[in-house]
């Protein structure tokens, strides 16, 4: 396993790294989630991703048992806030990040996370409240670094221009979408971050497991599959369409030139930016995180990405079937 620096923070992150998202706590049965995230120890992965609404902190409360007895620092530990929790509690307020943090921080059986994220921005809170909140959670050794998650270029100009004042904590990392199927990024949020020292760990990079290329165009997917799950399936239509599918089963040759398998592939390719720190993987099984893991600090020629890129980019700029 390599491991990236996470913006300028003194983080050394792996560039795999294991979620929880609609996975632990919820699609996933607790014993094979513990075991996925055994493996995911065993393989050199460091960084453990999670949120408060994932489950309704179903996810954090099952961290928080399957670390507890390892080294607090052996492993790098992230969760978020925004969304709602009940009726009255979500976004970031200034009441808001300071009550969903001390709760988080309960489920997870921990007295700090080593990143607090905002999970979306809040356009109902101003910006310098929530900045002051998470600077007097760095301050108070809650967390130890502040990131975001899919916030608009403009926002990120914003809060790099209060923390350049000296008053505020300074991000140090996003965690927007991006693969193969999805390069929306690419257009400001990289550039912009990669010149402000904020790194990005990218959610979703197998693009939900289509990019493993186990769905077929011409069949339902698979009974164990995340599209066949009514928990976990719910919002990958877009993706699920038949002329990405066969895109998709194109780049198995591709991969194969590569020397990987499709997944390796496609997470390698979102290694090959230099403002990636670590790509979040979601597992089911360990064998899953044992050959995602192994995605780390390979070296491809970068003519097959192109080519795997021309491949996606037709399919995508095609209406659904």
């Amino acid at each position: 396993m390599e491991y990236r620096k996470l913006g300028d923070s003194d983080l050394e992150v792996s560039e795999i790294s294991l979620g929880s998202w609609l996975t632990y706590g919820v699609g996933v049965e607790a014993d094979k989630a513990r075991a996925c995230l055994d493996e995911a120890f065993d393989r050199g992965i460091n960084f453990v991703d999670t949120a408060n609404v994932y489950g309704r902190g179903a996810a954090e409360s099952f961290l928080g048992h399957a670390l507890k007895g390892r080294g607090r620092d052996s492993y790098i530990l992230a969760t978020k806030l925004y969304f709602p929790m009940s009726e009255s509690d979500r976004g970031l307020s200034r009441a808001q990040v300071e009550k969903q943090l001390d709760a988080s921080l309960k489920r997870l059986q921990t007295d700090y996370v080593d990143l607090y994220q905002c999970h979306r921005y809040d356009w109902d809170t101003p910006l310098e409240e929530t900045m002051e909140a998470l600077t007097r959670a760095v301050e108070s050794g809650k967390t130890r670094y502040i990131g975001f998650s899919e916030w608009p270029a403009e926002r990120i100009k914003a809060a790099i221009e209060l923390a350049g004042s000296g008053r505020f904590a300074k991000f140090v990392s996003s965690q927007p979408q991006y693969s193969l199927l999805w390069r929306e990024p690419e257009g400001e949020v990289i550039p912009l971050c990669a010149a402000n020292g904020i790194s990005q760990f990218v959610w979703s990079p197998l693009g939900p497991g289509v990019l493993s290329g186990k769905y077929d165009p011409d069949k339902p997917p698979p009974k164990d599959s995340r599209a066949a799950s009514e928990e976990m399936g719910g919002w990958m239509d877009r993706l699920m369409q038949p002329a990405v599918l066969r895109a998709v089963q194109q780049l198995k040759p591709i991969a194969e030139e590569a020397g990987l398998t499709l997944p390796q592939f496609a997470l390698a390719w979102v290694l090959r930016e230099p403002n990636i720190a670590s790509a979040i993987i979601g597992a089911s099984r360990p064998d899953q995180v044992r050959e995602n893991s192994e995605a780390s600090g390979v070296v491809i020629d970068t003519q097959l990405f192109m080519r795997a890129e021309r491949i996606v980019d037709e399919a995508l700029s095609r209406e659904p079937a």
